[in-house]
């Protein structure tokens, strides 16, 4: 697989592609029997998936017409319109083979727990993620959420959140092809170079603590990557409370990273001015194209950007609109308030979220893309809101980690001696 996506690579980068192959029948994979979930239930409903599963479809570009290369030549004389935008997916594709996409949030294992069987590498029609599309979509890395589709507290939400983790292990280790579990910077990049899509795991919810910090340190060891600031007594409306802060300094330490998305004005503030780590927001756009809760205004937005933090827009239509024009907007208005290093991309596919016409699944990245592009996104730019700057947020949080644990010890603090 890595030898075929390095062949794909080159071909797009040499320009040998003289016109667009046609399409393939999109059809709809059948379910495969490869790996059985740890909870068999009855499979749930999601879009269908359009990959084929049974070719690569890298080298099919979407938006491909015509089922000849005459037929296609007859329709591009006919439509310059479509001739312009195929011609834009084109650079697109060409771009993110030298750029892949750093997701920075999918629903995926949470859809994964209730399906009986499901081979991501073949292709999974109940999903909105799987290999083919992956790659179709040139993500090179993903942030596998551990968020639980119900509120849990104490216990509840420590349990059902390792059962989250260890599922996601063992997704990664079925799909050896196509997937490699990561912790680091580098292990994304080395991940990258040998054909695979990196998977880290996170956000997981704050109630997965359990309030302790052993806890933190716990779901780190099994690869937690990103933590939720919300939901919990020490990081709500009011801001951080002592042992919240306390709380970011040991996830500092371990090299969790704060995930900000949905958190109180007051949280995201204290938690900017806490960690010595950069943070992310997930799953946030911008408040003043959108009124969204969990979107952040331009105050925000600045604030972010000045302590070099990482908002990731999702592409749903609730947070950011309809169309694929209304995600650019999103793009451009937070780019030009927090700085082209602070913004990046969050897929939110799988998470029962509509998506923008065009951006239904993992494989659309390219429309984006080639959106951005029309509208004069500079190839640094663009490659910064790809790949570059959650490449850069993940080596400065392994930095930050390397030096804290030479400064202090793992903290023992309970939130009764610090919170009362």
């Amino acid at each position: 697989m890595a030898d075929l996506q390095d062949e794909l690579q080159a071909t797009a980068e040499a320009g040998r592609l003289d016109g667009r192959p046609a399409a393939p029948p999109k059809r709809k994979p059948k379910p495969s029997r490869r790996f059985q979930a740890a909870h068999p239930t009855t499979p749930q409903d999601g879009p269908p998936g359009p990959a084929d599963g049974a070719e690569d479809p890298v080298s099919v570009p979407p938006g491909a017409s015509g089922a000849s290369g005459a037929s296609g030549s007859a329709g591009r004389l006919a439509d310059p319109e479509g001739a312009e935008q195929s011609d834009g997916l084109r650079e697109a594709h060409a771009f993110l083979a030298d750029h892949p996409v750093a997701d920075g949030y999918s629903g995926l294992p949470w859809v994964l727990r209730h399906l009986p069987w499901y081979d991501l590498e073949l292709g999974e029609g109940g999903v909105d993620t799987d290999v083919p599309r992956m790659r179709e979509g040139h993500i090179g890395a993903l942030f596998w959420s551990l968020h639980l589709s119900e509120p849990l507290t104490g216990d509840r939400a420590v349990g059902a959140t390792l059962e989250q983790l260890d599922l996601v292990h063992k997704a990664v280790r079925a799909h050896p092809e196509g997937l490699r579990l990561v912790r680091t910077a580098g292990e994304v990049t080395d991940a990258h170079h040998c054909g695979r899509v990196a998977i880290l795991p996170g956000p997981a919810g704050a109630p997965a603590l359990g309030d302790s910090l052993a806890i933190l340190r716990a779901l780190h060891a099994l690869g937690l990557k990103a933590l939720t600031l919300a939901g919990v007594s020490w990081a709500g409306e009011s801001g951080l409370t002592r042992f919240g802060e306390e709380v970011v300094r040991e996830m500092n330490r371990v090299g969790v990273l704060a995930d900000l998305s949905g958190a109180s004005e007051q949280t995201i503030r204290r938690t900017l001015a806490v960690s010595r780590a950069p943070v992310l927001c997930t799953r946030s756009a911008a408040h003043a194209l959108r009124p969204h809760p969990a979107n952040l205004t331009d105050d925000l937005l600045t604030a972010l950007g000045e302590a070099h933090g990482l908002c990731m827009v999702p592409l749903t239509a609730e947070q950011t609109g309809p169309s694929v024009g209304d995600v650019a907007d999103h793009l451009d208005h937070v780019r030009s308030i927090a700085g082209p290093e602070s913004v990046g991309l969050s897929g939110t596919y799988d998470s029962g979220a509509a998506h923008p016409e065009d951006l239904t699944d993992a494989s659309c990245y390219p429309h984006l893309v080639a959106e951005l592009l029309r509208r004069g996104w500079s190839p640094a730019d663009l490659a910064l809101l790809t790949w570059g700057n959650v490449q850069r947020v993940l080596r400065s949080a392994d930095f930050t980690a390397r030096a804290a644990r030479d400064r202090r010890e793992p903290s023992t603090a309970r939130i009764t001696d610090l919170d009362g």
